[in-house]
C-alpha cells in the first residue's frame, strides 16, 4: 500500500506516518495478498483541540473510507482503523454469501462464477425500498425551505427554487449549518 498522508494545521511528524501505517498496515491481514492501493490520510486538528482524522483506500471493487473526531489523534487512528476492519469483513461476508448461493468456492475457482473485475451487487434487501412519499414541489427560496425542513424535524428538504424554477435540497450538515443541493 501506498500512504498519501497530508496535515491541516498540523505537521505531520515521522512519529505519527509510522503510527497511521503501523495501523492501517493491520487491514492487509485481511486480503489474500497486498492490495495495491493508495491510502489517503487527512489529519486536521481545530482550535477546541479535537482532531479528524480521515481515510480514503480506493480499491478494484471497493472504497474504503471512514472519518471520526476525537480529542485525541492516536484515539482517532485506533477508531478509525476499527471502522475499516468492520466494512472489510462485511463485503467479505458478503463476498462470502454470493459464493455459496452461486454454488461454493469451488465454482469461484472454476471460473463459474462473474469475472472478478465486475463490480459487485448489493443483496436486494440492502437496497429494498420499505417507504414511498409523493408531495408537491412548493416554489420558494433557500431560507424557506430551511424553515420548512426544521418545522418538519427532517434532515433534508426538496423543494422548487423559485427563482429558478428547479429542483433544490437544503440539508442540515454535521457541522449544524446548512447546505444547498441545486439540479442543472
Amino acid at each position: 500500500m501506498n500512504y498519501n498522508i497530508r496535515g491541516e494545521n498540523i505537521e505531520v511528524t515521522p512519529a505519527i506516518r509510522e503510527y497511521v501505517e503501523k495501523k492501517i498496515t493491520k487491514l492487509e491481514r485481511y486480503f489474500t495478498e497486498t492490495p495495491n492501493a493508495n491510502v489517503n490520510v487527512n489529519l486536521k486538528t481545530y482550535n477546541d483541540k479535537t482532531a479528524k482524522v480521515e481515510v480514503t483506500i480506493p480499491m478494484q471493487n471497493l472504497v474504503l473510507r471512514a472519518e471520526e473526531t476525537h480529542n485525541d489523534m492516536y484515539a482517532g487512528i485506533d477508531l478509525i482503523t476499527d471502522k475499516l476492519e468492520r466494512q472489510i469483513r462485511k463485503h467479505k461476508t458478503k463476498v462470502n454469501r454470493k459464493f455459496r448461493e452461486k454454488g461454493g468456492i469451488e465454482a469461484f475457482f472454476t471460473n463459474e462464477i462473474v469475472d472478478a473485475d465486475e463490480p459487485i451487487i448489493e443483496e436486494e434487501n440492502d437496497l429494498e425500498v420499505v417507504r414511498q412519499k409523493s408531495f408537491d414541489l412548493k416554489p420558494m427560496d433557500s431560507e424557506e425551505a430551511i424553515l420548512q425542513m426544521n418545522m418538519l424535524g427532517h434532515n433534508f428538504y426538496v423543494f422548487t427554487n423559485a427563482a429558478t424554477n428547479l429542483t433544490n435540497v437544503v440539508y442540515k450538515r454535521k457541522d449544524g449549518r446548512y447546505g444547498l443541493i441545486e439540479a442543472q
